[in-house]
């Protein structure tokens, strides 16, 4: 029988990886991964090999004017998002786009009120597209499918409270990949690339709050914000220091975000690549009549301990973990925990059933507002009001 859903993946990184083994433990809906392309076809051939892949290509066009895909899956350096979702819109393909969406990909220096203005171009443009031409486009924020935010969500349904103040993180100790680094490529530092996901969850709970309290979501209207690049301190650079990554170019290594929502509530966000200890993710939900406090990292089933970091060898601890000594927080299944294989499987239904995903593209939209507009508010100390 033929595949109910064949999957083009563009890309075969870390992000590509997680997203091939999301649609295995989908298979049961008839979803498959039928061609992969990356630029160079020596990695395509051996990550096909690895997932079972028929098809391999060195060049993304092929990939979408594969008749066999019906899905183009975007899981490559942010600066290409913006025009191959377009191309895989008007070849009548769907579309599945890592975070963020889009974003501003030039000279790192520009005016900040520039990038928000561009960003926000490219991103109408992604969503036209898809319009235009009656497909879907998916945004991948992982973090809203995952278990414990799902049953916060549900929590805070039931208790028929107010949300009042969201505080989140995600930091680590950086990213080690070379396009990360370059605003061209990445379209910002620590507040793109690792905000965009507490910040996807405030914002996803605000729509959720609002559609059950007065069918209407909650939306962001406004943000302050403020970014550093703490690596560059002179004090940091005169010390030898090898657990942080310090050669970021042009983007930022910390920031933090104050959103306000139309309903007058807060949310306090956190993004930083300066945090030794593995990669936290934590957000925390203070209601009118309860508090929910989640810890996707940190707060597992078990913690383990070696004198010695060659004690665990080359079993896998947790994301992002310098060392394998001391005390750790191992985890049992952190692909599960951080929502990857349930957003896979959620964006196959959403094609099969033609119906909107949970994380749609007025989500990773409104995202990218906020972050631009907070890159905005940094650059010249005042609130930013978000453009609608």
């Amino acid at each position: 029988m033929s595949d109910r859903v064949g999957i083009g993946l563009i890309g075969c990184g870390w992000a590509a990886g997680l997203h091939a083994r999301g649609y295995q433990l989908a298979a049961d809906l008839g979803v498959r991964v039928v061609a992969v392309a990356a630029r160079r076809r020596e990695r395509a051939e051996t990550f096909a090999q690895r997932y079972g892949i028929p098809a391999v290509y060195d060049n993304a066009e092929a990939v979408i004017e594969d008749p066999a895909v019906h899905v183009v899956d975007l899981a490559l350096p942010n600066a290409y998002h913006h025009s191959l979702a377009i191309a895989a819109a008007q070849a009548g393909k769907h579309v599945i786009c890592e975070k963020p969406l889009t974003g501003y990909f030039g000279d790192g220096g520009a005016p900040r009120v520039k990038m928000l203005e561009e960003a926000l171009r490219n991103t109408e443009a992604m969503i036209e597209a898809a319009q235009a031409h009656g497909v879907k486009l998916m945004y991948a924020e992982n973090l809203i499918y995952a278990p414990a935010i799902q049953k916060t969500r549900r929590l805070i349904e039931a208790s028929g409270g107010i949300l009042l103040d969201i505080r989140g993180e995600e930091s680590h100790s950086g990213s080690h990949a070379s396009y990360a680094k370059r605003w061209r490529e990445s379209g910002g530092g620590s507040l793109l690339r690792l905000g965009a996901h507490p910040i996807g969850v405030a914002l996803y709970l605000k729509r959720c709050e609002g559609l059950a309290r007065q069918g209407q979501p909650i939306l962001p209207v406004s943000v302050m914000g403020e970014v550093a690049s703490l690596t560059k301190m002179p004090a940091f650079q005169a010390e030898e220091c090898p657990w942080l990554v310090k050669d970021w170019e042009d983007v930022e290594d910390w920031s933090s975000i104050i959103v306000t929502f139309s309903d007058g509530s807060r949310a306090t966000i956190i993004a930083t690549d300066t945090l030794l200890g593995g990669m936290r993710d934590r957000l925390e939900f203070s209601l009118s009549n309860a508090r929910i406090i989640c810890d996707l990292t940190h707060g597992g089933p078990m913690r383990a301990y070696a004198p010695d970091p060659a004690v665990f060898a080359d079993e896998y601890i947790a994301e992002k973990l310098e060392t394998k000594a001391g005390w750790s927080f191992p985890s049992t299944d952190e692909e599960w925990a951080l929502g990857y294989p349930q957003e896979m499987r959620d964006f196959v239904e959403a094609v099969i059933e033609d119906r909107p995903p949970r994380s749609d593209a007025q989500l990773g939209r409104d995202v990218v507002n906020v972050i631009y507009s907070a890159y905005l508010s940094a650059a010249e100390g005042r609130r930013v009001t978000l453009q609608p």
